[in-house]
């Protein structure tokens, strides 16, 4: 359930001049969040551009060229900021301008899990310490901190639609999206990665497909079949997919509009992986502006949610 949300009427000052800066941040960096979120009504998408504009400063911290130590302590310093915001002390002119003042007001309008953004921030310090994954349990456990995380504060956002049938798993179905998400990007982003001296993959699916000497160039290590590893990540991920799309039936229309739209966009990004693998050790694969903007249409007219409401009928007759 929601609270009643505050019009931009009754907003102070300070608090809309904070939703600008946050949604700014969203259309600027978000390149494929964007497209979601656009289709939810205002103060949904100001919310969920607060969620954005925090978890990118937590990414930023993490991905930037500070030193490690100085990361931990920025990490720390964005810890406290976020105990502030969850014990009622933010004010609405404070002078953090970049997701503060907004994500503590929105957090008053919607049941935002909060304690989400601390995960979020224990997945960013697992990188620091550079952690790597045996299995995909272990991998899960860092894909649940960064992006089931962020499925669960989406959801407090969205809320679901009253008397929708399965709805106490509604958290657990945004949270496998949320992996599903990660895993596509760790595909997309694994020549990147390697290059920055991380490795995601679980070490086991790497020594599987003869791919534990890692991914250093733009060509498969030699001997491996880097072919079949990307293609079994794909059904892994595929899974997830069609697991957490159990969501959209439970969301009302412009909230599950923007769910099948991000998630279409990565569905989409599987499909060009799954066809070229090799491409991602060449570069970034990406979709063009168009086909995301055709993606989001799709999510506007309900051709998802309807599919899986078909799929879950024929499943109960």
């Amino acid at each position: 359930m929601i609270g009643s949300v505050e019009s931009p009427a009754n907003m102070s000052a300070p608090v809309l001049a904070a939703y600008s800066y946050c949604e700014a941040v969203t259309g600027q960096q978000a390149r494929n969040f964007a497209y979601g979120i656009r289709l939810l009504p205002t103060p949904k998408r100001r919310a969920m551009s607060a969620l954005y504009a925090f978890s990118r400063r937590v990414d930023d911290i993490g991905d930037g060229v500070l030193a490690d130590d100085v990361k931990v302590a920025r990490l720390d310093e964005t810890r406290g900021v976020l105990a502030r915001i969850q014990d009622g002390a933010v004010d609405e002119d404070d002078t953090d301008p970049v997701a503060v003042a907004p994500l503590a007001h929105a957090a008053r309008q919607f049941p935002i899990p909060l304690g989400g953004l601390d995960e979020l921030i224990d997945g960013v310090q697992m990188d620091l310490r550079g952690e790597t994954y045996e299995t995909w349990d272990d991998l899960k456990v860092y894909c649940r901190c960064v992006a089931g995380a962020i499925g669960r504060l989406s959801l407090g956002v969205f809320g679901t639609e009253p008397g929708a049938r399965g709805a106490e798993r509604a958290p657990e179905y945004a949270d496998t999206l949320g992996l599903a998400l990660q895993l596509t990007n760790i595909l997309r982003d694994v020549r990147e990665d390697a290059e920055g001296g991380r490795t995601y993959l679980p070490a086991d699916d790497l020594a599987k497909f003869g791919c534990s000497a890692g991914f250093n160039g733009p060509t498969p290590p030699e001997g491996s079949d880097f072919a079949g590893l990307v293609h079994f990540e794909v059904r892994r991920a595929r899974a997830l997919f069609a697991e957490g799309y159990r969501l959209l039936p439970m969301l009302d229309r412009r909230s599950g509009a923007c769910v099948a739209a991000m998630a279409g966009i990565y569905r989409r990004l599987l499909d060009r992986i799954e066809r070229d693998p090799e491409a991602v050790l060449r570069g970034r694969v990406s979709l063009p502006g168009r086909e995301k903007a055709y993606v989001a249409v799709r999510g506007l007219s309900g051709l998802d949610t309807r599919h899986v409401t078909r799929r879950a009928v024929r499943r109960r007759a």
